[in-house]
């Protein structure tokens, strides 16, 4: 009776061991630029609407677009971003590249904060958090999406990518922008 105990507890520490490596595999996904975006199809919210049937890869071929990961709506770093694309959307269209920021917040949290913040673009809502785990930028420890940018380009194909992106001191926002441009 005592050895089935022990034999039990032991296959489920090594069910856990092995569960726990498989996670931590899958956490290290660092894409590259020239890698195509993983496909995806997300719901999204706007100031005026909410879209459960979302928006994909596939309806963003032929289009130059960004993806912005951040944590969490109503955050100060994350308002600071999002309100910085705000404020440079017009270099954005005049450059014919789409915002599309991502968390994992569900979107009716995203309509709310467009509407608050005046966000001009579709908030992308990865509830399921699956695309953050494609994209390597969910951290399962907090269950949120590290502040994350990458440029996908018509073909859809990275240009750029950062997965450490900054709203400390604008340096890294300067940095997209550089990039967004050169490859005009």
């Amino acid at each position: 009776m005592l050895l089935r105990k022990v034999c039990s507890v032991i296959s489920k520490a090594i069910l856990v061991f092995f569960v726990l490596i498989n996670i931590s595999i899958a956490e290290e996904i660092v894409l590259k630029v020239g890698d195509t975006v993983p496909a995806f199809k997300l719901p999204y919210a706007t100031q005026s609407k909410v879209d459960f049937d979302g928006i994909s890869s596939e309806d963003l071929k032929g289009s130059r677009y960004v993806l912005a990961f951040y944590p969490a709506d109503w955050s100060g770093g994350c308002t600071t971003e999002m309100c910085n694309f705000r404020d440079s959307i017009t270099a954005f269209t005049k450059l014919d590249v789409e915002v599309y920021p991502v968390s994992g917040d569900y979107i009716f949290s995203h309509q709310a904060w467009a509407q608050h913040h005046n966000l001009p673009f579709k908030l992308l809502g990865d509830h399921t958090r699956e695309f953050g785990k494609k994209m390597g930028v969910y951290m399962p420890e907090n269950g949120m999406m590290s502040r994350s940018v990458f440029v996908v380009g018509p073909d859809g194909k990275f240009e750029y990518i950062n997965y450490e992106y900054s709203v400390k001191d604008g340096e890294d926002f300067e940095e997209l922008r550089k990039a967004l441009e050169k490859s005009e």
